[in-house]
């Protein structure tokens, strides 16, 4: 005996009502809610679609969906860490890596040659004002697509999120007040280590603004088959 259509699109809402709002949670609970929904009537032709769907939530425990939704969170955030990881680390091949040489120099003969406050004040001003422009047109455009479809997915919202790249904005001020000192200023070994530290930042920055962002489509067709589909 298989589900009807309203009886899966009942699933869907079922899910919803419990605050799983990710399409693609939403999806995989669904299945999961009518195999064993089929599978109690398999047992037991009688029992009601209501309660065999009740019988099954009960075994997810107090916390209902919400063990599902955070260890799939966990699972989607650790496969995100790899991707920033991977494009991480092609800045450090041939020909990239003369490149970011070239910036680790370029910055310490500079911040060497001015005042490093400033510098750093100026720089890290420049970026923040590139990354509200950026997210404000990948915000708008997510709005958009979810105006139209009407669906959230839990590794686009990962992307798009930028949660890993939060706390990284603090970290210029941590370096202006280890630079404030005038005996460090003259210290080479650590303005080049502010040199280093920078521009790692800001090209751990321009992977999560950037280039990932640009590659989310492809990303979340690679995760969910049914991505393209849908949207």
């Amino acid at each position: 005996m298989k589900l009807s259509k309203q009886q899966i699109e009942h699933l869907y809402q079922f899910t919803r009502q419990h605050f799983v709002e990710y399409y693609d949670l939403q999806t995989e609970l669904v299945d999961h809610l009518a195999n064993a929904i089929e599978a109690k009537w398999n047992e037991s032709p009688n029992l009601s679609f209501e309660d065999a769907l009740q019988m099954e939530f009960k075994k997810f425990g107090v916390f209902g969906f919400m063990d599902v939704v955070e260890k799939r969170q966990k699972a989607l955030s650790k496969r995100y860490n790899k991707i920033v990881w991977h494009h991480f680390k092609t800045f450090f091949s041939v020909p990239k890596i003369l490149l970011t040489v070239s910036l680790v120099f370029g910055l310490f003969f500079f911040i060497k040659t001015f005042n490093p406050n400033e510098v750093i004040i100026i720089l890290f001003g420049l970026i923040l004002i590139i990354i509200l422009l950026e997210l404000f047109q990948k915000n708008k455009a997510i709005k958009k697509r979810k105006q139209k479809t009407g669906k959230v997915w839990l590794f686009e919202q990962i992307i798009f999120g930028y949660g890993s790249f939060s706390g990284i904005l603090m970290l210029p001020f941590h370096i202006l007040n280890s630079i404030s000192n005038s005996s460090i200023q003259q210290n080479d070994y650590i303005l080049f280590g502010i040199s280093l530290l920078s521009i790692s930042m800001i090209l751990t920055t321009y992977i999560i603004v950037k280039i990932i962002p640009s590659k989310a489509e492809d990303y979340l067709k690679e995760t969910y088959p049914e991505y393209s589909l849908v949207n």
